[in-house]
């Protein structure tokens, strides 16, 4: 009777072995291609389930926006010649007496160094007064000065020039070679001079951006632009703030790839070929290239025309399926656009999950061999 109780014992340890793989599960880095289709709104689950192709790939093509308004482009630059609140200008005044006015007897000039021109655009002269300096030229200031003094010192010669500042400043922070506030003068009237002046963006200058704000009002731009189109290389005004920093978008991968993280772009426009390249690719050794997945959050109005829909209201959950091994999958990958919160997945294999089954079975024979043995041993 051993032999038929020995066998007995193999096969009752062998079903309890298969029906505890069966139903603990696998270890496995996230759901399977069956178990996404089933979460689809096609089979009342609650996301979009999307085999992306070249219309796809047109519709959810949607990048950033960045750019001045009109009224920034508009801004002429600002004339060196026009006096402005924050200025600082330099005066000399010569008298023709033995007794002047604005300086010691005998001295026959007098020099003004650093007269500020106020919040409201005048500046003080004695014995000329308070006088409006802001919008007018230096040429007109000095016309006004020596007017005012013609009634007091015969035949006064006046001076005005320009000490500092053409405009008041602009200050600049950020991924800049040296960040601090700096007058408008005129090397430096427009952003690109002035980031020049201030050592250069200190980042990759392909996902570098700048932010202007200006009055309550902002605008941004991606620093390569600037150089692509110079209609972007506009003036600059008093109180202006220039921010340069890292483009801050960023997906997250997850699945059989190189690396599981969340990563930043690297460059303005990012396709779903680029970003798996960015995480090490697929794992040639459990990776399914008939499963890469992008979830996303669809706005109304892309969700609408992705699905040829116009009912739908509010953003969408939406999964787009990337098949790599059909003869046009690397070109739909290459033309399909990564977006900022993006979660890009990819399967396993169904081998994989094979070969795990298969594994653990393995391992768990050999348990069961050692039971069989403690089984006869006991027997006998």
């Amino acid at each position: 009777m051993k032999p038929i109780a020995s066998r007995w014992a193999r096969s009752v340890a062998l079903l309890v072995v298969v029906s505890l793989v069966a139903s603990c599960g696998l270890p496995r880095v996230g759901p399977n291609k069956r178990e996404i289709y089933e979460g689809s709104v096609q089979k009342k689950g609650d996301a979009y389930v999307i085999a992306t192709n070249d219309q796809v790939t047109r519709i959810t093509a949607v990048t950033p926006a960045l750019g001045f308004s009109e009224e920034f482009l508009r801004a002429g630059t600002i004339g060196s010649d026009t006096i402005r609140p924050g200025d600082t200008l330099s005066l000399t005044i010569w008298e023709n007496v033995d007794k002047p006015l604005l300086g010691p007897e005998g001295q026959v000039a007098s020099i003004l160094e650093e007269v500020q021109v106020d919040g409201d655009g005048f500046i003080f002269v004695p014995y000329a007064g308070r006088i409006r300096a802001a919008g007018n030229t230096p040429e007109a200031i000095r016309r006004i000065i020596k007017t005012k003094l013609e009634d007091q010192t015969p035949d006064p010669q006046v001076e005005v020039r320009r000490a500092a500042g053409d405009g008041s400043t602009v200050s600049l922070v950020g991924a800049v070679g040296a960040q601090g506030v700096y007058a408008i003068e005129r090397p430096t009237r427009t952003l690109t001079a002035m980031l020049a002046r201030a050592g250069g963006v200190t980042i990759e200058p392909e996902i570098a951006q700048i932010t202007l704000t200006r009055g309550g009002k902002q605008g941004k731009i991606w620093f390569q632009d600037l150089f692509k189109n110079p209609e972007l290389d506009i003036a600059l005004r008093g109180g202006d703030q220039v921010l340069v920093e890292e483009d801050t978008r960023a997906f997250t991968a997850l699945g059989a790839t190189g690396t599981q993280a969340r990563v930043n772009f690297e460059s303005q426009n990012l396709s779903a070929v680029e970003a798996l390249a960015q995480v090490g690719g697929l794992l040639s050794a459990t990776a399914d290239p008939t499963g890469v997945f992008v979830f996303r959050n669809e706005p109304e109005e892309i969700a609408n025309q992705v699905l040829g829909r116009n009912d739908l209201r509010g953003a969408q959950r939406m999964v787009y399926v990337l098949d790599l091994t059909k003869p046009n999958g690397m070109f739909v990958a290459r033309d399909f656009v990564i977006r900022d919160g993006d979660t890009v997945y990819v399967t396993e294999a169904p081998f994989t999950t094979w070969d795990k089954t298969i594994s653990a079975l393995t391992g768990s024979l050999s348990s069961v061999s050692i039971l069989s043995s403690l089984t006869e041993s006991s027997g006998g």
